[in-house]
């Protein structure tokens, strides 16, 4: 069953902190990459960070420093630590391989409040 199932989100207040996971369905996790992407109102969907081979991250420069990507192989999870979150940050996030493949999940909502 192809599947990728985000979660985590929702509303806080600029400065705090988020943790999203994404539960991938085996045919879809790959353990050579692996990413988030989000979309705002109004906007295209976006690069926002990805991890691939031995543990290699990298993340969109407007991100840096303030979120942290991870994954657990065996569980076919991907977490996505969103520190010092800003209003801009508000979207919804996705999760994917990376690079993206067709299928897309539902997402999550993250709205920061300023």
């Amino acid at each position: 069953q192809v599947q990728l199932v985000e979660s985590g989100g929702g509303l806080v207040q600029a400065g705090e902190s988020l943790r999203l996971s994404c539960v991938a369905s085996r045919i879809i996790f790959s353990i050579n990459g692996m990413g988030w992407y989000r979309q705002a109102p109004g906007k295209q969907r976006e690069f926002v960070a990805r991890i691939i081979g031995g543990g290699s991250t990298y993340y969109a420069d407007s991100v840096k420093g303030r979120f942290t990507i991870s994954r657990d192989n065996a569980k076919n999870t991907v977490y996505l630590q969103m520190n010092s979150l800003k209003p801009e940050d508000t979207a919804v996030y996705y999760c994917n391989r990376y690079p993206p493949g067709a299928y897309w999940g539902q997402g999550t909502q993250v709205t920061v409040s300023s």
